[in-house]
């Protein structure tokens, strides 16, 4: 099957490189894509710089893709696989607890993915998942979070087989001045409708990461589909 993904940067890339990178994003080393260009538009551009959406495609015949989407998992594996890569603040006993036994009972085996589609943890989700973890924000709460703003999902590329896989067809400019503001008015968005629906506001009927651990909940667990 062919896809066609979009990465947005601020240079022309024809050739991504296996390995190179950042190693502490999201899904850490990789090179991250979307399947709509306006996103990419979007993340390739500053505030004074001009961006591009490169645009690929890869063939995903026999490739093992991990979609985070699939009713197998749930929120808690995207955010393990986070909390392994991104910096979180621990210092509390209840968000180092939370850490250790995610890690232990939702860790999933994305490090030998070809490919991994999962949400895109940019400041405001990020903000999300830290609540939730610290036990501030509830199981329903965070799920409902991860959709404000539709911040999108990434398409990444992580193996040498996937690597060969791409194909450079060309690009498309991101001007600074149309996609900068729109790209802050997205993730205004997911944070302005964050605080409407959550702030000061406790799900009294909700699951908190206090109760996860309690009882030990478990992937199977129906209350976490």
């Amino acid at each position: 099957m062919l896809r066609k993904i979009y990465h947005g940067s601020n240079h022309i890339i024809k050739s991504p490189q296996f390995g190179a990178g950042k190693p502490y994003n999201d899904y850490g080393l990789g090179f991250y894509c979307t399947e709509i260009p306006d996103l990419a538009k979007e993340w390739g551009v500053s505030d004074t710089n001009d961006g591009f959406a490169n645009c690929y495609t890869i063939d995903c015949s026999e490739l093992y893709i991990l979609n985070l989407n699939d009713s197998k998992y749930c929120i808690l594996h995207w955010l393990t696989i986070l909390l392994e890569n991104r910096t979180f603040d621990v210092s509390s006993s209840l968000a180092y607890q939370a850490k250790e036994y995610l890690t232990d009972h939702f860790g999933t085996d994305y490090k030998n993915a070809d490919c991994v589609i999962g949400y895109r943890a940019d400041d405001s989700y990020f903000s999300f998942a830290a609540d939730f973890i610290s036990g501030a924000l509830s199981y329903s709460q965070l799920n409902q979070a991860m959709h404000l703003g539709k911040l999108g999902q990434q398409f990444v590329i992580k193996s040498k087989n996937a690597f060969r896989r791409l194909k450079f067809i060309g690009y498309e400019v991101a001007e600074a001045d149309i996609w900068y503001p729109k790209k802050i008015a997205r993730s205004q968005k997911a944070r302005d409708d964050y605080f409407a629906n959550n702030k000061d506001h406790f799900d009294k009927n909700g699951l908190y990461i206090t109760q996860i651990l309690r009882e030990e909940m478990k992937p199977d667990d129906p209350r976490l589909r």
